[in-house]
């Protein structure tokens, strides 16, 4: 699975939008929507961010709604 893929999939199971995604990592939104099309390379620890900071917060209760 390439990594634009990857990002996809991490924010579509976030259920956030590109810009609520964008928003609550502090990314740029034209950046994120450049990733998740492959036209720039995201450095891969990120990856492995986005993903370990959602599961804490998931775990701690401290997530914010996503939905607006």
């Amino acid at each position: 699975m390439e990594q634009k893929d990857i990002l996809k999939r991490i924010r579509g199971e976030a259920g956030m939008t590109q810009k609520q995604f964008a928003d609550y990592f502090g990314i740029p939104y034209r950046t994120l929507q450049d990733w998740e099309r492959g036209v720039r390379h995201m450095p891969d620890y990120l990856l492995r961010l986005f993903v370990y900071k959602m599961r804490m917060e998931k775990l701690i209760g401290d997530h914010p709604e996503w939905e607006e």
